[in-house]
């Protein structure tokens, strides 16, 4: 955020922040949460190079496209366990599964 807008908008009483800190999250949650949406976007970006549907994706993996879906949105519900079998399924390495998670910020 630009430093003038940032001025003005604490001069009308709003306080910026990070999302960390609106939710109460501690290091160790913030950092689950970016690992996980860093898989998510890999999955998506895996799956649309590959020009592999949702629903082939989840046929694939024995799951419903609207798994997939979630998987790929970031779903709370979603297991890192189904996110990394996901990216295997789609021919991800080991390698490129780490690349993945150190792109988490």
């Amino acid at each position: 955020m630009k430093t003038s807008k940032k001025s003005k908008l604490e001069r009308g009483g709003w306080k910026i922040g990070t999302v960390q800190e609106l939710l109460g999250l501690t290091d160790e949650e913030a950092a689950y949460v970016e690992l996980k949406l860093a898989l998510s976007r890999a999955l998506r970006q895996r799956r649309q190079k590959h020009k592999v549907t949702q629903v082939q994706l989840a046929k694939k993996i024995g799951s419903s496209q609207s798994r997939v879906a979630k998987m790929e949105a970031g779903d709370p519900s979603v297991s890192i366990d189904l996110l990394i079998r996901s990216l295997i399924a789609l021919g991800a390495t080991p390698e490129a599964v780490a690349r993945s998670i150190r792109s988490a910020k």
